[in-house]
């Protein structure tokens, strides 16, 4: 799922948590940020490199909206960070190590991790083996679920028009 969908999901589970869970407002904002997090720390090897005068930051943009088979030629460095960094955040044995870490540490869920979560779980129904398929049991395994490509017509608009709705019937309660 693209990006700005994970933030709006996570928004949208965010203010109906707050509602039913009297969740914070700084909690509600970190866990669509933890929504956020598994897609933008892949990105930072490339953003590096962008910095460092080697890539320009429009390669940037070009990386994170790539179809199937469009993913640019990187550095090998670059190219090994982001693969490792997109395996280690939308990894559900990573996610459930820090959860576990987490709630020993604090004696309880931390709730913005639910934001993680609902990445992972998003992600794994909607990437295709064919293109960053979420390797849910890494790093024990690289192998990801063969989900539906939601960057296709027929994934990326009924998704669209669910967070229209969602977001109406949410405003709409207000």
């Amino acid at each position: 799922m693209d990006i700005a969908a994970h933030a709006l999901w996570a928004g949208a589970g965010a203010i109906w948590a707050r509602r039913h869970r009297q969740l914070d407002r700084r909690s509600a904002w970190l866990l669509v940020g933890m929504a956020l997090a598994p897609d933008l720390v892949q990105l930072l090897p490339l953003l590096a490199w962008s910095v460092a005068g080697e890539g320009r930051l429009p390669m940037l943009l070009a990386y994170s909206l790539a179809a199937p088979g469009e993913v640019l030629p990187l550095p090998p460095w670059v190219q090994a960070l982001t693969h490792h960094l997109h395996c280690v955040m939308h990894s559900a044995l990573v996610a459930g190590a820090v959860t576990a870490v987490l709630a020993l540490w604090l004696r309880r869920l931390w709730i913005p991790l639910l934001g993680w979560w609902s990445h992972v779980l998003i992600d794994v129904l909607t990437h295709s083996a064919e293109f960053f398929p979420s390797p849910v049991f890494y790093p024990l395994t690289y192998w990801g679920f063969d989900g539906l490509a939601w960057n296709t017509p027929w994934v990326m608009v009924p998704n669209y028009l669910l967070l229209g709705l969602t977001w109406w019937w949410v405003l709409r309660r207000r």
